[in-house]
């Protein structure tokens, strides 16, 4: 009997060590899993960011975070994604501000018609001016990171070569696009860009106003078989997490995402600027497109030109207790800086 006993008294042992230590184990090995909402397809750029952001948190975690990844639009649209990210519809959210026009002022600095020649500047120098002013429009959340589309230029069926070649030529554009287009002498015409191919093509436009990495990722080479190197304006995106989700982050995984904020914008813009000159590349080798760039005196109109814009931004955030003109020049110091 004593035999007996002490095995049952081995085998509740081994009950009681399974009950009370796997558990923990379990509780170790759980990944903390994150949502992180995009718009775009899953082609393009910020969604390519996106993919390599989820992969770094992973490795540089050693498996601690998953992140489950949501393209085009499938877990919060667009203009949702901000307010999706601070009441938990999503515990991540890429966004871009210009599509809620008046609710990231220091943002839309960044924007406006500046001429930086990349994104990799462009992004930086949104990043450093984020940083400069922690901005009341980021208040409810977390910035992971920010960066922007490479700049936007011009791409026509008929060659532009010159600022009067411009002139009220009918070309897609949104946002500040139309608002440049209209001081540079051309007709905007506002839609989406997944309706312009077949605009295009039925006359309604004779171009678009977009970054040129389009050119492949929409094969928008095809149809318009010029493009004119212009600088005209980016647009600016951010990568931002509910504040609630990160105030619960363990320390490490905090640091971990922190340490990768500004790499993220620089990697970004890199990326995408070589895309552009990859873009190009391609469409140059199969459809014999041609790139053309404005004179100085050219470049030198447009900023004149557009000055308007950035004088009516100044006079808009003074208005909203906002430094416009000190902001106005960071951009432009940052962009100097950035340029070099």
């Amino acid at each position: 009997m004593s035999k007996k006993i002490t095995a049952l008294l081995i085998f509740a042992a081994f009950l009681l060590t399974l009950c009370v230590i796997a558990p923990q184990n379990a509780g170790a090995q759980a990944p903390i899993v994150l949502k992180y909402a995009n718009f775009p397809p899953a082609p393009t750029f910020p969604c390519v960011q996106m993919e390599r952001w989820a992969k770094e948190v992973e490795k540089r975690t050693a498996g601690k975070v998953k992140v489950q990844t949501f393209p085009g639009g499938t877990l919060l649209p667009a203009k949702s994604i901000f307010d999706g990210v601070v009441t938990g519809t999503a515990d991540i959210g890429n966004f871009a501000m210009s599509y809620q026009p008046g609710r990231f002022p220091l943002s839309e600095a960044v924007d406006l018609p500046i001429g930086f020649k990349s994104a990799k500047a462009a992004s930086l120098a949104l990043f450093d001016l984020v940083e400069k002013y922690n901005p009341k429009e980021f208040e409810k959340v977390k910035v992971l990171t920010l960066f922007t589309c490479p700049p936007a230029d011009l791409m026509t069926k008929t060659p532009v070569r010159s600022l009067k070649d411009l002139k009220g030529m009918e070309l897609r554009a949104s946002g500040t696009g139309a608002s440049v287009l209209k001081l540079l002498g051309a007709t905007p015409v506002g839609m989406p860009q997944s309706e312009a191919p077949e605009a295009i093509q039925k006359g309604v436009v004779k171009g678009n106003v977009s970054s040129m990495e389009i050119l492949k990722d929409f094969n928008f080479a095809a149809y318009l078989p010029y493009a004119t190197e212009a600088n005209l304006f980016v647009v600016s995106f951010a990568v931002v997490m509910n504040k609630d989700k990160w105030n619960a982050m363990p320390a490490d995984v905090k640091k971990v995402m922190d340490d990768l904020r500004r790499e993220q914008a620089e990697w970004t813009g890199k990326y995408v600027d070589d895309h552009v000159k990859e873009s190009l590349k391609w469409s140059k080798e199969k459809y014999n497109h041609q790139l053309f760039q404005f004179s100085a005196a050219d470049t030198a109109e447009i900023a004149k030109l557009t000055k308007p814009m950035i004088d009516d931004y100044i006079k808009k955030v003074n208005a909203m207790g906002l430094p416009g003109e000190q902001i106005v020049k960071d951009v432009y110091a940052f962009k100097a800086k950035y340029e070099k």
